[in-house]
């Protein structure tokens, strides 16, 4: 398969070019080590061919799919990755012109935008920002008006009226981060006072208070297994739980806001706690553990989202690093020998199988993360 121009001039960013650049084997340098190799594979793979279910967003270098990658690659850069980590980002950016995805209110178009920030604030400058500003202008300026509740029209999937709000769990990754990032930069806080605004209306709508989850979409409110129990889809609550901790960090120390949402982390961070097989893993239908398979995607994101709870002291390190150690494990685990990151659930929006040659842009993205703060948990503390 021809690789695009901008894949081929990443393959020649090699693993071997790097390895000087690398910082001494410690615990942390080991961490970051793995995540460095894990990136490499996948700048190698970015048109998609290892993709074992690819969509028609899988190709798309601003859809979502690639885009959660690239969020990864930042923190990666911020974590002390070696410089063509940061010159990918840029690349990559203005390869796409800094332009967000395709529909302006649909939160997955929104996700590439949280690297065109990191950009802006990167060497890249006003000109990461400007095609997202205005595209977050329009979503401000004509707010969408149509209810939470998901409905699939005889069109399709994507022609549901509710997805120009956040109506699927996922969106809570996908848009805040990026609103909240853009209100900081830019110094208007209505971009942040929309992201929260809307962040609560889904969580008051799918969040369930007695499982302290959260329902995918609407849609989920009623289903249940062979057994009687509600359907909490791993991914899907990896995506919020792995959003906040990309967003608490950028909300006002104090702020109502932050406080609120630093108590619904914490409320989520013990319900998964305890929903973790003992493998490490957490099972594809979270109240579904016997006989699931290994999964990735949310594992990474929960082990990234409770790593960074230790390290912002909001999770007592005690009780939550026996739990993180598990995860970050059993990710290493799921490397295969050819360098991918196996066992990562394809695109949906509920709990499917999974096998050992399954990956995705978007796992790799959230392992990237997670490596992120499990080389921070390693750092000695002062």
């Amino acid at each position: 398969m021809k690789l695009s121009a901008f894949a081929a001039a990443l393959l020649l960013a090699t693993p071997s070019a790097a390895l000087a650049q690398r910082a001494p084997a410690t615990a942390s340098a080991s961490t970051i080590d793995a995540a460095v190799r894990l990136a490499d594979w996948q700048l190698g793979q970015m048109h998609g061919g290892t993709v074992s279910r690819a969509t028609g967003e899988t190709k798309k270098p601003r859809a979502w799919e690639q885009a959660v990658f690239w969020v990864g690659m930042t923190a990666l850069a911020d974590a002390g990755g070696p410089p063509r980590i940061r010159k990918a980002i840029l690349d990559m950016g203005a390869a796409n012109e800094w332009l967000p995805g395709e529909k302006p209110y649909f939160a997955d178009d929104h996700v590439i935008t949280q690297s065109y920030l990191w950009a802006a604030r990167n060497g890249a400058g006003e000109v990461a920002r400007g095609p997202a500003q205005r595209t977050f202008d329009r979503v401000i300026n004509a707010p969408a008006v149509t209810s939470l509740a998901f409905f699939i029209p005889p069109a399709g999937y994507g022609s549901a009226e509710c997805l120009r709000r956040w109506c699927w769990c996922d969106a809570l990754f996908m848009a805040p981060p990026a609103f909240v990032e853009m209100a900081l930069q830019t110094g208007d806080a209505r971009y942040r006072e929309f992201a929260l605004r809307e962040f609560w209306a889904t969580t008051d709508f799918l969040f369930d208070p007695v499982e302290h989850l959260y329902y995918r979409d609407s849609r989920f409110f009623e289903r249940r297994d062979g057994k009687g129990r509600k359907e909490f889809w791993s991914r899907g609550n990896g995506w919020v739980f792995g959003g906040m901790a990309r967003t608490i960090p950028l909300l006002a120390k104090g702020s109502a806001d932050r406080v609120r949402m630093e108590g619904l982390f914490l409320e989520m961070a013990g319900r998964i706690k305890a929903l973790q097989k003992p493998d490490g893993y957490w099972a594809p239908s979270l109240l579904a553990p016997e006989d699931s398979p290994p999964e990735t995607s949310g594992t990474a994101f929960y082990t990234y989202g409770l790593a960074w709870g230790i390290n912002s002291g909001l999770l007592l390190r005690a009780e939550y690093e026996p739990v993180v150690r598990r995860g970050w494990a059993a990710l290493q685990r799921a490397i295969q020998p050819d360098g991918r990151l196996g066992y990562v659930q394809q695109v949906s929006d509920r709990p499917e199988k999974v096998e050992p040659g399954d990956t995705q842009y978007y796992g790799v993205g959230a392992f990237l993360l997670a490596a992120t703060q499990i080389a921070a948990l390693d750092r000695p503390t002062r």
